[in-house]
């Protein structure tokens, strides 16, 4: 063997001690990017109860408005097409009770809309000699009632255990809608009086939901803060 060839094992060797002691430093790696999303909520509830309060207000003003067409401003352009993407932001969330509400009342405020726009043509499918039947009413009857019904499962069977502004709006805008298709069938105005007073205590309860869930270090007083009134703890 050569010289060289007795030293090479032994450089070899010096060369692995080296590099066991001092390993290189690892590569830099790229933090992932984490995308924060915003909350759909309180644009839905408060949605919800804007429509609510118009057309409760409405109703107790039936004297002096004539036409409550206003509603269909509310309903259509704010209530029905927000609570609809309300909705569809919930269910992108994971959230499916709040896409399911929020959704199925943005149908309803398109279809309580729709109801006073003439170009469906509802009102003048009860109308004889220019005058509304009593059919048209009883129709908005059943379609107030099954509103109600629905209302009703989503508070029973969905809310108990949110909040209590959401109980609050639920509960109330089941006593409201019952008064007011009772008035429709019956025609008594008490029944509408009493749905309008219902009608704006759920509205209120809708805006304080949205408003509980606006409060951030960064844009609101700690002592102005709105509690969520959370009904049931999570280990329940």
């Amino acid at each position: 063997m050569s010289v060289a060839e007795k030293e090479n094992p032994r450089d070899n060797y010096y060369v692995q001690t080296v590099n066991m002691d001092a390993p290189p430093p690892p590569a830099p790696q790229m933090q992932p990017f984490q995308r924060t999303y915003g909350n759909p909520a309180p644009l839905g509830m408060m949605a919800y109860g804007t429509v609510f309060l118009c057309s409760s207000i409405l109703t107790l003003a039936s004297k002096s408005v004539g036409q409550p067409n206003l509603v269909l401003v509310f309903a259509t352009f704010y209530g029905g097409i927000s609570q609809t993407l309300v909705g569809m932001w919930e269910m992108f969330l994971g959230n499916t009770f709040s896409a399911t509400v929020f959704t199925t009342y943005g149908g309803f405020n398109l279809s309580f809309g729709a109801l006073y726009l003439p170009q469906i043509g509802l009102a003048a499918a009860y109308t004889v000699d220019g005058v509304v039947g009593q059919e048209f009413y009883n129709a908005i009857g059943i379609y107030l009632a099954i509103w109600d019904l629905i209302t009703f499962l989503f508070c029973d069977l969905g809310a108990i255990r949110t909040t209590a502004p959401i109980v609050v709006t639920l509960g109330f805008t089941i006593c409201a809608l019952t008064c007011l298709s009772i008035n429709a069938f019956t025609g008594n105005p008490h029944f509408a009086t009493a749905g309008g007073a219902l009608g704006i205590i759920a509205s209120f309860g809708a805006y304080y939901g949205a408003l509980s869930l606006f409060w951030t270090q960064q844009t609101t007083f700690s002592f102005i803060r709105l509690p969520p009134l959370i009904t049931a703890p999570s280990n329940v």
